[in-house]
């Protein structure tokens, strides 16, 4: 009956009218945009409702939101990632130095000189306190849960997102107050927390805090997840597809944001400053984080590496292209892990923030609405830009696979891009290396025994490469 249905001149007239047409257009729009409509209206319920998801509110928010939604992330990333790359990605101490000096120093200090000069500027219609909120925001951890939510979005390596965010967030307890510490001197004075007489614990309560919500949603959920994965891996696998798991974290990381905007709007943080400085705060926020994306896209990728050093050292190197090659090669971020830094680095978290901040300054401070207000609208801000500049992410990860793919189609494929020509070259060199090392180890081990053998002379070697270099041409 829907096929009769679907094949009758009416319908098909129906379906080819220009208003079907337009409307079909709008519908499919406003569904690819269902993010950023939860989204208001999610902020519209905060602002009418705020006792519901506040923290201590109706649903008790910092338990069932602040626990339950991040741990509901977590866990669906232990299902879908490998035990062996978790492995490997947690000892990648590179990543780790580049992530946490892009988190807690250079973003932090930035921050505080533009906070500086505008201070300095006298400008009475932005509050000296909403300014400290500023720099407190940037002196705060990589946010938790939507940065695993978008680098899986831009197939980035979201298994070091989410390494990244487990150590910045554990070292963040101590780093962030003594960063604190550290800016609110001077003309700051007024702003250091151990001036403020309304604190409500130590840094040893706040870093226990810390690592019970972090044990609770981050650690527990991320291994049983693992555990669920190797034990029951095609069960887990046809989960994960069925029910579409990964669009649950995307609704998780919503949740988290009602919170938020609740617990702002519970505590006045919108009204307490004036009109002006939530238009700049708003403004300024997300030319920031558009500004902090690009110094982290440069931090992760430096050109002078690509352009100075892209060749293997071989006998003919100096040593001090030799060192340079060894100590910074490997700061030049293939594209996957480059997407991960670039969305860790300038993100801020407001699910821990907002408890650093009330336990730094007390939860009855008169000032902690204007202190959140910075921190509550990064949150909202980087997300909803994050959210845009995936799909960009997306294209620029996939933008090498998608030519393979024509040229291999039409019988092309070469190695003509320059980052792939670096990678071959810099492979074959290894290569030849390797055999090198090889032959030498023949030859000493030859010597020992007392024997004759001939091993591979240089002709041998790049023989060898050759063969090496063709199976990886053919490959590629």
């Amino acid at each position: 009956m829907f096929d009769r249905l679907t094949s009758s001149p009416t319908y098909q007239n129906i379906i080819q009218s220009k208003g079907y047409i337009w409307f079909k257009k709008i519908l499919d729009f406003l569904i690819a945009q269902w993010f950023f409509i939860f989204l208001a209206a999610f902020i519209a319920l905060a602002h009418s409702y705020p006792e519901f998801a506040k923290q201590g509110g109706t649903v008790k928010a910092e338990y069932s939101i602040g626990y339950g939604a991040v741990a509901v992330i977590f866990l669906i990333s232990g299902l879908s990632m490998s035990s062996k790359q978790l492995l490997v990605n947690s000892l990648n101490w590179r990543a780790h130095f580049t992530v946490l000096s892009l988190s807690f120093l250079i973003t932090s200090s930035i921050i505080y000189g533009i906070a500086t000069g505008i201070k300095k500027a006298n400008n009475k219609e932005i509050d000296n306190w909403l300014l400290v909120g500023l720099i407190v925001t940037h002196a705060c951890p990589t946010t938790v849960s939507s940065n695993v939510v978008m680098t899986k979005q831009a197939d980035g390596n979201d298994i070091l997102t989410l390494c990244e965010v487990f150590i910045g967030n554990v070292l963040g307890a101590f780093i962030t107050p003594a960063l604190l510490q550290m800016y609110m001197t001077g003309v700051w004075d007024f702003g250091n927390p151990s001036y403020q007489p309304t604190g409500d614990s130590s840094i040893g309560d706040l870093y226990r805090e810390t690592m019970k919500q972090l044990g609770l949603s981050v650690f527990i959920p991320l291994f049983v997840g693992q555990v669920l994965q190797n034990i029951f891996p095609k069960q887990v696998k046809w989960t994960l597809t069925t029910f579409k798991l990964n669009k649950v974290g995307s609704f998780m990381l919503l949740l988290i944001m009602f919170q938020s905007f609740s617990t702002a709007f519970a505590q006045h943080a919108f009204t307490s400053v004036s009109h002006k400085s939530i238009i700049f705060i708003c403004f300024f926020n997300f030319g920031i984080y558009l500004f902090f994306t690009v110094i982290t896209y440069i931090y992760a990728r430096p050109y002078f590496v690509r352009r100075w050093l892209w060749e293997f050292p071989n006998e003919n190197s100096s040593w001090l292209y030799k060192w340079s090659y060894w100590f910074f090669n490997p700061f030049y971020y293939n594209k996957r892990d480059a997407v991960a830094i670039m969305l860790c680095g300038p993100a801020k978290t407001a699910a821990l923030g907002v408890s650093l901040v009330s336990s730094q300054y007390g939860s009855h401070n008169p000032k902690l609405g204007i202190l959140l207000v910075p921190l509550v609208l990064y949150q909202a801000e980087q997300v909803m830009t994050a959210q845009v500049l995936t799909k960009f992410m997306k294209k620029w990860v996939h933008y090498d696979d998608k030519k393979e793919e024509v040229e291999e189609k039409n019988g092309t494929l070469n190695t003509s891009d320059e980052e792939n020509q670096l990678s071959h070259r810099n492979t074959r060199e290894e290569d030849k290396e390797e055999i090198r090392e090889e032959n030498e180890l023949h030859r000493e081990e030859a010597e020992e025994l007392g024997e004759t053998t001939s091993v591979s002379d240089e002709h041998d070697i790049n023989r060898d490469v050759d063969s090496v270099s063709t199976d990886l041409n053919r490959k590629t």
